[in-house]
């Protein structure tokens, strides 16, 4: 039987397995939650280079906070990769969502970066 760790990484490289395929050369917006943070990221694939990154961890970021794992501190950090990613010339990406399902923290992150200019 498989533990739920083992179960967590066959969904993570299933979802970047499809993704993939549909890139089509776009960049890939990666995210990463942990209990007490959020992390995000633009990565070109081509390249194997980061181009923007923002977390909850950030000195700036943190003093509006309450804490790093809730809804608006998603929120706030998808904002932020919106705009660096824009600053930067990137506006078309792929959503990496990870082996997370499509919902709270991950769903808040993707909506306010799609408000910010991303397009996925």
């Amino acid at each position: 039987m498989l533990n739920s760790k083992k179960l967590f990484q066959r969904r993570r490289e299933r979802t970047r397995t499809a993704l993939r395929a549909k890139a089509n050369g776009k960049a890939r917006l990666s995210v990463f939650r942990s209990s007490k943070n959020i992390y995000a990221q633009i990565i070109d694939d081509l390249k194997g280079e980061t181009l923007a990154s923002a977390s909850s961890l950030e000195k700036d970021v943190r003093k509006g906070l309450k804490t790093g794992a809730d809804k608006a501190a998603a929120t706030e950090i998808g904002k932020l990769i919106g705009e660096r990613a824009v600053s930067k010339g990137v506006t078309d990406v792929v959503f990496d969502r990870g082996g997370y399902r499509f919902h709270g923290r991950v769903k808040a992150l993707a909506d306010a970066a799609r408000e910010a200019g991303l397009k996925f």
